[in-house]
């Protein structure tokens, strides 16, 4: 049992966050939490603290700022690690698995120590204990794209997420914080630079997450995966995104007949599914011996494959499956590829040079499938098609064939592909985050 002295700050104006007016103090006594593994509890005698039983007591909104147990000094112990990271955020896998590979490269080379800071309905819930790294939880919500109801739910667990951090960040005493996007990063990299510890942003995509748009100017170094997004951030580096490394190695489609591969990421895309069936006849009838292989998703397989047999299409020209699981060996066989254009797979595309007709998917937060396609488009490694355009089947047939039909434009894009990839991104960003320390 520790006894703990709780400053809470009660703001006015835009952002009572980082404007206190006037305070109080509240004696309390905080029990270590219930029902969070062992490894999630703080070490030591401090404890998490869950601070909504407080609102009863306050006039005010609950934006608390500062914790400090008062009968405990915090012990600093470090373990043999000379370095540690704290990696914040998660959500999609375009935030997580990048974040994975800085990890695991942080540890290879520079033996750190790395802890990770998400939600509960990330990805990060599941991909990160999976590759054996600890993982710390937050309730922390989306604020764009969501209802009212939501948003007023997400800003009343800001102040709170924030505290937590807070008391994390004194726990693990990290050398370096890594914000890496989506809804725990916003509150992991705010309490980082409130504690004055150097502070990283990592940004996949062209446009900036609401996070990353927020904390930009005030970190002291940033990664980036395209120039575009480097203005939104102080002393921005374009360092590219991790990709498997089987991506770089892929040797150039064989065979004399053209294979189209459609995909739209791991659960499949409806439009996809809907409108590649309905075109496959004309179009496996204009481009000689061209082969299709759809991946419609798990959930879409039997009514994608029905829609595939009803149109008419010869069924040894095309194949419909739930999942691919070596998307490397798929990429490697395919001429061109269909899919949506979010961080991750735009970034293997351009590791493996591969073409690409992208569509980006139009409700992503701030647009920025869009401002992706628009940065391969502008390299000439991709054309782009607006969900919109997928309803004129004319214009998707005619697409298709100009490309599938043209060695030499399919080469010239592969070339152009490969001007956006970045083999060395694990590494540069691992190098980035220790000289940080060292500043």
């Amino acid at each position: 049992m520790t006894t703990f002295v709780l400053e809470v700050f009660f703001g006015r104006g835009k952002s009572p966050l980082f404007y206190p007016f006037h305070s109080k103090r509240v004696a309390i006594t905080a029990f270590a939490a219930r029902g969070h593994p062992a490894d999630q509890q703080p070490s030591g005698n401090r404890a998490l603290l869950t601070i909504g039983v407080l609102a009863h007591r306050c006039n005010a909104p609950r934006n608390t700022i500062e914790a400090m147990a008062i009968d405990e000094p915090r012990a600093e112990t470090r373990s043999s690690a000379s370095l540690r990271v704290l990696i914040a955020g998660g959500g999609t896998g375009g935030h997580i698995i990048p974040a994975l590979a800085v990890a695991q490269e942080l540890i290879m080379r520079h033996q750190a120590e790395v802890l990770f800071v998400g939600t509960p309905r990330g990805m990060e819930s599941r991909l990160v204990p999976a590759a054996g790294f600890h993982l710390r939880l937050i309730e922390v919500g989306p604020l764009k794209n969501v209802s009212l109801a939501t948003r007023i739910h997400t800003m009343l667990d800001i102040p709170r997420s924030l505290f937590v951090c807070r008391a994390l960040i004194r726990e693990f005493n990290p050398d370096v914080v890594f914000g890496v996007g989506g809804y725990a990063s916003g509150p992991g990299m705010a309490a980082a630079l409130m504690l004055r510890v150097p502070t990283m942003a990592f940004e996949p995509n062209a446009m900036p997450g609401l996070a990353n748009r927020l904390v930009g100017k005030w970190v002291q170094a940033a990664a980036v995966n395209f120039p575009a997004a480097a203005t939104f951030f102080r002393n921005a580096e374009v360092t590219g995104i991790p990709v498997r490394p089987d991506f770089f190695k892929l040797p150039p489609a064989t065979g004399e007949a053209p294979h189209l591969l459609v995909f739209g990421g791991s659960q499949g895309a409806r439009l996809f599914n809907i409108t590649l069936p309905a075109i496959a006849p004309d179009l496996l009838a204009s481009v000689p011996g061209l082969t299709i292989l759809h991946q419609a998703g798990v959930r879409h397989v039997e009514a994608t494959e029905a829609a595939y047999k009803a149109s008419g299409a010869n069924p040894a020209q095309w194949r419909v499956s739930g999942f691919l699981d070596d998307m490397p060996m798929r990429f490697a066989q395919a001429n061109l590829v269909m899919s949506r254009s979010g961080a991750s797979t735009v970034a293997e595309l351009a590791a493996a040079g591969k073409p690409a007709v992208l569509v980006p998917f139009a409700a992503a937060a701030d647009d920025h499938q869009t401002r992706n396609a628009e940065e391969m488009v502008k390299a000439e490694a991709a054309v782009m098609l607006k969900e919109s355009d997928l309803a004129d089947h004319d214009k998707v047939i005619d697409t298709l064939i100009q490309l599938l039909g043209s060695h030499e434009r399919l080469t010239a894009m592969s070339a152009a592909a490969l001007t956006q990839s970045h083999p060395q991104a694990a590494e540069d960003i691992a190098n980035r985050l220790v000289s940080l320390t060292r500043a």
